[in-house]
C-alpha cells in the first residue's frame, strides 16, 4: 500500500552559498567568501514533504505559498511526487539563504512574510485531509499552526489518522488529539520551563509535557544520542542510534518527522515509527545532512551503513599521517565467540588500528551453505564494530576480500591459525603494495560449526 500523507505548515526555499575564505575584508573584520556556488533546495515542510516522498508515501504539501519567482523555484525543486496546495500567504515567500566556507555556516539571512489569516479552510485542503492515512504539521513558526481553523481541521483528522506535530517556539500549541508531538531538547525545556540533561531528567520533562498537551505520545529528538520516547504509563523508551560522522544537523528533524509520519501511515506501533525514525535522522546526517540534499533524496529505508568502508578510510588515512601501522582481517564471524574474540584483540596488538572485512551474506552463503549465516552481515558488523579492539568494519560481496585489500591496503592481513601451513590466498593482492600476511593460532575447541552442533544437540 502506498500511503497517504498530508504536510501542513510553512514551507521556504534553502539557499546555500558556499565559496572559499582566506582573507579578511580591508574595511572590516569579516571573512571575505570568494567565488560562492549557489546551492538551493526546498526548506521548512518543503523538505518534510520531499522526504515523505522519498519515502514511498503520496504527499500533498499544504502551505502558504506567495506568488512570486521564490515560490515557482522552489516548486521546481519539489519531485514530482508532490502535489502543492497554496494556502494564503501575507509577504513574499520565506528564503533562508547560508553563507558557507568549505562547509562552514558564516550567516544566516531570512527574507518573507508571515502566513495569511483565513476563518475558513479551503476547499482543496479539506479534500487533502480526508484523503490522507496520516497528517504531519511541520511548525516553522510563522503563524499557520495559530489559525483556529486549521487547528480544527487537524483535531478532526486526529480522530481518524496519526497526526505527528513538529513544533516551533513560536508556533501554536499542537491540536487536540495529536498522536505524536515531537520537541527537541532545547524545546522541550522551553515548554517544561526546566534545563532537562541528564536522560532521567529529560524522561520526567517529557512525561509532565505530554501531560499537559494532551497528545497520544511525544517523542524528544537528542542529536547524536537518539530519542526518547514517552507515552501512557509506560516507562520511557529510549532508541540509541549508531556515532554518526556528520557535522551539518540542518534537516534532520524534518527526515524525522517525515519517517515517523509515513511508518505511523503504513501502520506501524508508535514505538517502530520512532525507533526507524531515529536511525532515519542519524543516516541523513551521516549522508551529509539537508546540504547533501539532491534531486532524489536518500529514503529513511536505506540509511547509510557505518560499514561501507567511509569510516575505515578514515580511520587508515588518520593512522597512516601519523606513520602508524594498518592492521586487517576478514572472515564470516557468524555467531562471534571466545576464539574470534581473542584473533581479533591479539591481531590489534600488532599495529595502531584494526580493519575487519566482513563476507556478507551472500558471500557466506557461498562458502558455507544455504544455511548460513545464522546471523545478518549488519548485526554481525555491528557485533564486531562494538569491540574495543576493532576500528573499522567493511563488509564484501565477493568470495574473497581482494578488492576491499585493494583499497585498505594494510600493512598486515592477519587470519587465523587454520590457515597455518600454506600460503594466503590474498598474498598475491598484498604483494602489489608490500603488504605482510601473518597467522594468528586459534583458541582450541572454539568453533561456529562447533556451536552449532552443540546448539541442535541441546534442542
Amino acid at each position: 500500500m502506498t500511503p497517504r500523507v498530508l504536510v501542513v505548515g510553512e514551507a521556504m526555499l534553502d539557499v546555500d552559498l558556499d565559496g572559499r575564505a582566506s582573507r579578511l575584508s580591508p574595511d572590516a573584520p569579516v571573512a571575505v567568501v570568494d567565488d560562492p556556488v549557489e546551492r538551493p533546495r526546498p526548506g521548512g515542510a518543503a523538505l518534510a514533504a520531499a522526504l515523505a516522498a522519498s519515502d514511498g508515501a503520496r504527499v500533498v504539501l499544504a502551505t502558504p505559498l506567495g506568488n512570486d519567482a521564490d515560490a515557482d523555484r522552489l516548486r521546481a525543486l519539489l519531485p514530482p511526487e508532490v502535489e502543492v496546495v497554496a494556502l494564503p500567504s501575507d509577504g513574499g515567500t520565506p528564503v533562508k539563504r547560508r553563507v558557507l566556507a568549505a562547509g562552514q555556516v558564516l550567516v544566516r539571512l531570512d527574507t518573507g512574510g508571515t502566513s495569511g489569516s483565513w476563518e475558513t479552510p479551503p476547499a482543496d485542503l479539506e479534500a487533502a485531509v480526508s484523503a490522507a492515512d496520516a497528517v504531519l504539521v511541520a511548525d516553522y513558526g510563522r503563524g499557520l499552526t495559530s489559525l483556529p481553523a486549521l487547528r480544527e481541521l487537524v483535531a478532526r483528522a486526529a480522530e481518524r489518522v496519526p497526526v505527528v506535530w513538529d513544533p516551533h517556539p513560536r508556533g501554536g500549541r499542537p491540536a487536540d488529539s495529536t498522536w505524536l508531538c515531537l520537541p527537541n531538547q532545547s524545546e522541550l525545556a522551553r515548554l517544561d520551563g526546566s534545563e532537562p540533561t541528564g536522560i532521567g531528567e529529560v524522561g520526567d520533562a517529557a512525561r509532565r509535557v505530554r501531560e499537559r498537551l494532551g497528545t497520544r505520545a511525544l517523542a524528544v529528538t537528542l542529536g547524536e544520542r537518539g530519542a526518547l520516547l514517552v507515552q501512557g504509563d509506560a516507562p520511557p523508551a529510549v532508541f540509541v542510534v549508531d556515532p554518526v560522522r556528520g557535522e551539518d544537523t540542518c534537516g534532520a528533524g524534518d527526515r524525522f518527522a517525515a519517517s515517523a509520519t509515513v511508518r505511523l501511515a503504513r501502520g506501524d506501533l508508535m514505538s517502530e515509527a520512532v525507533e526507524h525514525a531515529a536511525r532515519a535522522a542519524a543516516g541523513f546526517v551521516a549522508a551529509g545532512g539537508a546540504t547533501a540534499y539532491g534531486a532524489t533524496p536518500t529514503p529513511s529505508d536505506d540509511v547509510p551503513s557505518h560499514h561501507d568502508g567511509s569510516t575505515a578510510r578514515d580511520t587508515v588515512a588518520r593512522v597512516r599521517a601519523g606513520g602508524g601501522v594498518v592492521v586487517a582481517t576478514g572472515g564470516c564471524f557468524d555467531l562471534l565467540h571466545a576464539g574470534h574474540v581473542a584473533t581479533l584483540q591479539a591481531a590489534r596488538r600488532l599495529g595502531d588500528c584494526l580493519v575487519v572485512l566482513l563476507n556478507s551474506d551472500a558471500s557466506v552463503r557461498g562458502l558455507k551453505g544455504p544455511g548460513r549465516p545464522l546471523v545478518p552481515a549488519r548485526d554481525r558488523a555491528r557485533v564486531l564494530a562494538s569491540l574495543a579492539c576493532v576500528d573499522a568494519v567493511v563488509v564484501f560481496e565477493e568470495d574473497r576480500p581482494d578488492a576491499a585489500l585493494q583499497e585498505i591496503r594494510p600493512d598486515l592481513w592477519v587470519k587465523g591459525g587454520d590457515y597455518a601451513g600454506g600460503p594466503l590466498p590474498e598474498q598475491q593482492v598484498l604483494d602489489r603494495w608490500g603488504g605482510r600476511s601473518m597467522v594468528l593460532p586459534y583458541l582450541s575447541g572454539r568453533s561456529t560449526t562447533g556451536l552449532v552442533a552443540a546448539a541442535n544437540r541441546n534442542a
